[in-house]
């Protein structure tokens, strides 16, 4: 059985020993699941990408919760001051990914991000058309979005 399965199967158990079918409780169930997963490890006797690419997802997520603070408070600063402090241009981004779930993760993250939007992707598939309200200098937007948002989908959906 795939183990994210599983540790839903145990998520559910949990809420239903406990008697209460919430949102907090299934979560606390879930990671409750998932140590007892990881600590029973040896016994399916098989290693399991799933442990670190939930650690990846996790690693993901606070990364864009992190960036979404500072951009928001940066856009609020911009907005709030009166000098304008905003550099807009339209930028083209190579793109590393390659599947059509990656293009779509990295364009929405990029895209949920206050500063910045995804605006559109060449036929190819080869190049990300950005426009970055903050742009003084392009090349360092550019290697910020590829080397933070890009690389850790990217690392997510690696085998």
């Amino acid at each position: 059985m795939n183990l994210f399965l599983f540790n839903v199967l145990l998520a559910v158990i949990w809420a239903g020993f406990w008697g209460s079918f919430t949102l907090l409780q299934l979560s606390f169930g879930f990671v409750v699941g998932f140590a007892t997963l990881w600590i029973a490890q040896p016994l399916f006797g098989v290693s399991s990408g799933y442990y670190l690419r939930a650690w990846r997802i996790v690693r993901l997520i606070l990364f864009f919760l992190y960036d979404l603070c500072v951009s928001s408070i940066q856009v609020a600063y911009d907005v709030l001051t009166p000098r304008d402090h905003s550099n807009p241009k339209i930028l083209e981004m190579p793109l590393d990914v390659k599947s059509d779930i990656e293009i779509l993760l990295v364009t929405n993250l990029i895209s949920l991000t206050p500063g910045t939007l995804s605006l559109d992707v060449t036929p190819d598939r080869k190049t990300l058309i950005v426009h970055a309200m903050f742009a003084d200098d392009p090349d360092a937007v550019i290697a910020d979005l590829k080397s933070g948002m890009e690389r850790l989908v990217k690392e997510v959906f690696e085998e």
